[in-house]
């Protein structure tokens, strides 16, 4: 009999450092830029992304110091998870917090780690790394 994958047995909190770690599916959304309504304290996210994000990969350049070499990286924690609101609805993190499946194209899932980009759930190709845009336009973008 085959034993049910940890995802659908354990909770954010019993998982491993490795099995936490493989859940992030690559898709480069917690990485983007995010705006805050100062009246609503809404986030929205943009297509900007750190400067140590690889938009093609879509995988942190510096991702074991990140929080160390950029002061405005944010580390997932499971606590952290279940009170930020701008995960999307796809992020494996989330959705296990919820007690809801992985989606189909997960690499996980499907074995294959390019399942998140060839499925179009991830900033590969759509998003722009801050580091290429000119301090000018950034302004136009944020306002």
């Amino acid at each position: 009999m085959k034993e049910d994958p940890f995802w659908k047995t354990k909770t954010l909190e019993e998982m491993t450092a490795a099995e936490w770690e493989s859940l992030c599916d690559g898709c480069g959304i917690c990485c983007l830029e995010k705006l805050e309504d100062p009246d609503t304290g809404e986030i929205e996210l943009t297509a900007i992304s750190c400067e140590f994000m690889d938009t093609g990969s879509c995988r942190c350049l510096v991702y074991e110091s990140r929080t160390f070499i950029n002061a405005n990286c944010i580390e997932l924690t499971p606590g952290l998870v279940r009170q930020i609101q701008w995960l999307p609805d796809t992020c494996a993190y989330r959705r296990i917090a919820e007690q809801k499946s992985l989606p189909a194209w997960h690499p996980l899932v499907t074995g294959n780690p390019l399942s998140v980009h060839k499925s179009g759930n991830s900033i590969r190709f759509k998003a722009i790394s801050i580091k290429d845009i000119h301090p000018a336009d950034l302004a136009n973008r944020f306002h």
